[in-house]
């Protein structure tokens, strides 16, 4: 979910991060070197110190923009929506396409939030509540039976099902996975 410059391209320090979190996802934080980030992507050593001072910042500087832009549209989508239903609906319409676009930032949250210092990882688990809330409120909307505590289990057990994305499913189309995660996501929330 990286943003692109004005003129449609992405920006090199993007276009090295992209590198680095999907060799992060594959080998995890400590088996990747800077320099194995740095041959991978086409750019020697000072050029690469240049965008990022090590390890730790490119998983921060991948996961602070992400729960950034997860909010947002979070927001964006319960604002157009009429009802609660249809803001629930849209909101699992974003999250599974974005579950299925980047399972390789999904993977790096899972296994490698705990690796960076504790401001920004604050900052982003801060910004991960605000989305569940958001989630939580529009639940609440829709199941008034629900404390506020249940209905913030359902949307981590929800998150849980739709995260599972870089996990499950290669072998079935892309389209027919989203449409299961959907369902499945929609039952566990109403049921």
């Amino acid at each position: 979910m990286t943003a692109e410059q004005p003129n449609g391209r992405r920006s090199r320090r993007e276009e090295i991060l992209d590198v680095a979190v999907d060799l992060f996802a594959r080998r995890g934080y400590h088996g990747v070197s800077m320099d194995e980030i740095g041959k991978a992507a086409g750019v020697t050593g000072p050029a690469l110190y240049h965008h990022f001072s090590g390890k730790e910042a490119m998983v921060a500087a991948a996961l602070i923009p992400v729960s950034e832009q997860l909010l947002a549209a979070g927001r964006a989508r319960i604002a157009e929506a009429a009802d609660p239903a249809a803001a629930l609906d849209a909101l699992l319409d974003f999250h599974v396409e974005f579950a299925l676009e980047n399972p390789a930032v999904i993977t790096l949250h899972l296994h490698e939030l705990d690796r960076l210092p504790a401001e920004p990882r604050r900052e982003i688990r801060r910004l991960q509540r605000l989305y569940v809330e958001e989630w939580v409120e529009t639940l609440g909307q829709l199941r008034p039976d629900l404390k506020p505590a249940e209905a913030r289990v359902l949307a981590h057990a929800a998150f849980g099902l739709m995260n599972s994305t870089p996990f499950i499913g290669a072998e079935i189309d892309t389209d027919r996975r989203a449409e299961l995660l959907r369902s499945a996501t929609r039952a566990a929330l109403l049921s």
